[in-house]
């Protein structure tokens, strides 16, 4: 596939590297500029571009930026044809993203996005920390492979967006509609948990949409408690070990 990533942080450096390394054509673009995308990014293949470049002539967009970012791009994604995939692996985090009302009064977050839009999307790679991302990958068929969630409305989205999960290192789960993908949001049982694919609907079954900013905060606290004193710095499992501790 030709395939155009928009972001290149911890998720989008990832997302560039395994698509590229599974033979898509990867063009990947941030906001600063392509002399700024590091060689490493690029190893296997991909190509630094701007991003009106990155949307151009692909068969599918990902979006790897903040949430709140999503309105500012929207001017170009309006230009994409209707028939490409645009797939969304953002979340919500308010001291990140300021605060967005629609969304703290209970819209799904995927819903808010297709609004921002005008267009569906599917979402996929946000329930997965970006160093379990980087890091257990695995080839298909291998015992305990960690299983992302995939939401989307068409079933050309929710296709698409599978078949990369899978060429990225995961099982990918069918987690139904964008109205569902609540489930599958910060604070949720199966966000940063590692969980297989025999795990996933368990968790998806289990998930409180009330309990989901409070987990989601918390979370968040802890993290930047322990980051914040040197002397207790998490080692790269503290998420996954925290974030099971909070949401299962």
């Amino acid at each position: 596939m030709k395939i155009g990533i928009l972001g290149v942080g911890h998720i989008g450096a990832t997302l560039t590297q395994r698509l590229s390394a599974a033979g898509h054509e990867v063009k990947a673009a941030n906001s600063r500029g392509p002399h700024t995308i590091g060689a490493d990014v690029l190893s296997s293949g991909g190509r630094a571009v701007t991003a009106a470049e990155a949307v151009a002539d692909v068969d599918a967009v990902i979006l790897s930026i903040p949430l709140n970012r999503i309105p500012q791009i929207a001017p170009l994604i309006a230009g994409v044809p209707a028939d490409t995939v645009v797939i969304d692996t953002s979340n919500y985090y308010p001291e990140r993203d300021s605060r967005i009302e629609a969304i703290d009064a209970g819209q799904v977050e995927s819903l808010w996005v297709t609004e921002q839009l005008g267009r569906p999307i599917a979402k996929a790679w946000n329930a997965i920390g970006s160093h379990s991302f980087a890091a257990k990958g695995k080839p298909a068929g291998s015992p305990d492979r960690i299983a992302i969630p995939v939401a989307a409305d068409r079933d050309q989205d929710r296709q698409a967006a599978m078949a990369l999960v899978e060429d990225t290192g995961f099982d990918s789960f069918d987690a139904r509609t964008l109205a569902d993908s609540w489930r599958q949001q910060p604070g949720a049982p199966c966000y940063c948990t590692d969980l297989t694919r025999e795990e996933m609907p368990g968790a998806l079954a289990a998930t409180e949409a009330e309990r989901l900013p409070k987990r989601r905060d918390l979370a968040v606290a802890a993290i930047q408690e322990r980051v914040g004193d040197a002397t207790t710095n998490p080692d790269a499992e503290y998420g996954v070990r925290l974030h099971r501790a909070l949401f299962m």
